[in-house]
């Protein structure tokens, strides 16, 4: 809930939020079937059929990794330090690197006045407390150590199922 501070990122929070409540609702309609996320796009895939992967928490799963991916590659490029020189206290270079990388191809270019500050980014993600820096981006490596093979497990298995849509 760290991006539910100002009032800024309140569009990429809707987004993730609400993705994450589509998957959500099929898991909670038969924990049974629906054991892990793979299980759910197996079950998915035969139900809809050439419907798939279109619809369902199939389509929620793969805008939320795309989310994700934007927001793992933002907190990598602050957390190795890249930065606009004239501007250190400027996002707008990590926000484009991850644009670019995870978000370009699907979409326009929606959230260039999002994370313009990342002191402002920095706090939102201690929850609005005075932390110093080296020690969120601390934090931040380590989420950034325990998260990327996940996201990367999900990557792997949109490939291996033929599930990713290039389309915007």
């Amino acid at each position: 809930d760290c991006l539910g501070t100002p009032i800024v990122y309140a569009p990429v929070k809707a987004d993730l939020t609400g993705n994450i409540k589509k998957i959500r609702a099929v898991y909670d309609s038969n924990p049974a079937k629906f054991k892990t996320l793979q299980n759910i796009l197996e079950v998915e895939k035969e139900m809809y059929g050439s419907a798939w992967p279109k619809t369902g928490a199939t389509l929620a799963l793969m805008w939320l990794k795309r989310g994700l991916k934007f927001m793992l590659v933002l907190l990598q490029s602050i957390s190795d330090g890249e930065r606009d020189e004239e501007h250190p206290n400027l996002i707008r270079v990590n926000a484009m690197k991850a644009y670019e990388i995870a978000l370009k191809k699907y979409h326009g270019w929606m959230l260039q006045k999002l994370f313009t500050y990342k002191s402002d980014l920095l706090k939102a993600l201690e929850k609005g407390k005075e932390v110093k820096e080296e020690e969120t981006i601390e934090k931040i490596h380590q989420f950034l150590l325990r998260v990327t093979p996940i996201l990367d497990a999900i990557y792997e298995m949109y490939t291996k199922m033929n599930a990713e849509l290039s389309y915007k």
